[in-house]
């Protein structure tokens, strides 16, 4: 279980989160949403260890993430898949894959490839000359080298083709159902990624102005007053 307990962070004088909640089981798909500046990746960097609450607190299986200690938080079970191709573009498909499971179980990259199957197909692929969504699979590929028990995503379809998206969030629930893994996105793409998730966050000014089911939010006709 990840909950995060009435957390609020800040830069220096300016609040980005005040008082947010959520307790997710295991497995659960949660989308963040709000207009820009609105806290949604400062969340996730709360949750990841990359920032510090200025106060509440996150925890994983019941034990605190500690701020300032991300390669811990990743071992415990936490990928965080920043906003961006965020790839070695120099290094081949496969060698992007195989550092990314150093630490972990290497011979995974079997399974990853299974994921996603154009990783297979370029895994002698220099990663920087691939397009923007299959570079975006591979940093995707990269994160599930770590066998997360969650993964983070911020912004996984910014500068994506429309049928790009649909890929990326299809394959994002095919991780879900194979590996149990719990999905958290941050997205301006509300429509496409209300496909994928079950429930919801949206996020004003860094407080909570709509947490429920995913169902209810997409079938409220004022949906884009909410943003």
């Amino acid at each position: 279980m990840l909950e995060i307990n009435s957390v609020s962070a800040g830069y220096g004088a300016l609040t980005a989160l005040e008082n947010i909640s959520a307790s997710l089981a295991d497995g659960a798909r949660l989308g963040i949403f709000g207009h820009n500046g609105a806290g949604k990746t400062t969340l996730l960097r709360c949750i990841i260890g990359a920032h510090a609450p200025s106060a509440g607190t996150v925890r994983l299986n019941g034990e605190p993430i500690i701020p300032g200690q991300v390669p811990a938080t990743v071992r415990r079970g936490i990928a965080f898949v920043p906003q961006g191709h965020n790839v070695f573009p120099n290094l081949s498909v496969e060698e992007n894959l195989t550092i990314s499971g150093l630490l972990f179980d290497r011979s995974f990259v079997t399974e990853v490839m299974r994921l996603f199957p154009v990783l297979e197909e370029r895994r002698s692929q220099r990663a920087g000359s691939m397009s923007g969504g299959e570079q975006q699979m591979l940093a995707l590929g990269m994160a599930m080298m770590t066998q997360p028990k969650w993964l983070l995503l911020d912004e996984p379809s910014t500068g994506l083709a429309p049928v790009i998206v649909r890929n990326v969030m299809g394959q994002l629930a095919v991780v879900n159902k194979t590996f149990g893994t719990g999905l958290i996105i941050v997205e301006q793409n509300v429509p496409a990624t209300l496909k994928v998730v079950e429930s919801c966050l949206i996020l004003k000014s860094g407080r909570a102005v709509y947490q429920g089911d995913a169902a209810t939010l997409a079938a409220k006709p004022d949906l884009w007053e909410w943003f």
